[in-house]
């Protein structure tokens, strides 16, 4: 069952902000003046239509790309000219759209080298190699190589990747996509795992609407690089605005 308070659970300091981001290409505006606050503990769904924004603010927030106005923080530190390296070091993980998985590895080699990377035995890798490979339904794919994955399960290997890394924040970019709509339910119990065991706050950014509002704790909406509604998945349900800019006329 959805966590109804996670307040309740928040400590201090312990969060990731991006305060008034601004960011333009060619002179195209593709974020304006956006900020988006993310506590441990909670999961924050991040939607909009094709072009609103959504992974221009992921890369800033992880550091794939930087702002022209505003800045981020996490857990009260600026860390706006941080490299992606340090901070996936200080507990920030992402996925990714298109897997960027190692394809010459095994599954189980993929979430280790993840662990090695941000500091992590060889043992302690193993060991969450197994935790995370149980945990997705990955375990019995552990020897096969990642580049022979079907599409759904490379999408799990992703977040086992980023999981393996002992996050305090993950930013999932489309991680639904290509699942089936019966494996949907599952991934959604692997999200409030996420918060409620493995204690990080998420970042959910996916087209599959059902799945957001189903998961997350708020919503957040953009659209044209701008911050339209946030709230709780029943306001956003709710929300004229919501429905006539990114949900569509039949939902009206």
């Amino acid at each position: 069952m959805k966590d109804a308070a996670p307040e309740a659970r928040r400590r201090p300091g312990e969060s990731l902000r991006a305060g008034g981001v601004s960011r333009s290409f060619e002179g195209v505006h593709a974020l304006d003046g956006v900020t988006l606050e993310l506590h441990r503990h909670e999961v924050v769904g991040l939607i909009g239509p094709n072009g609103a924004g959504k992974t221009t603010l992921v890369n800033i927030v992880t550091g794939f790309d930087f702002p022209d106005e505003g800045d981020v923080e996490l857990a009260g530190e600026e860390i706006t000219s941080w490299p992606p390296h340090r901070r996936a070091r200080n507990g920030l993980a992402r996925t990714y759209q298109h897997g960027r998985l190692f394809g010459g590895l095994s599954v189980r080699e993929n979430v280790e080298v993840a662990a090695l990377g941000v500091g992590a035995g060889p043992r302690e890798a193993r060991r969450r190699a197994d935790e995370l490979l149980g945990l997705l339904g990955l375990d019995a794919r552990e020897h096969a190589s990642a580049a022979v994955l079907p599409h759904g399960e490379a999408r799990k290997l992703g977040v086992a990747r980023a999981l393996a890394t002992r996050p305090r924040f993950v930013l999932m970019d489309e991680p639904a996509a290509g699942l089936s709509e019966a494996e949907v339910p599952g991934f959604a119990e692997v999200v409030r795992t996420v918060r409620d065991e493995h204690e990080a706050g998420v970042l959910l950014i996916d087209h599959n609407v059902g799945l957001v509002l189903d998961v997350c704790d708020r919503v957040q909406v953009l659209d044209e690089g701008r911050t339209l509604a946030e709230g709780t998945p029943t306001e956003i349900r709710r929300n004229i605005d919501v429905t006539a800019a990114y949900l569509g006329g039949a939902h009206a």
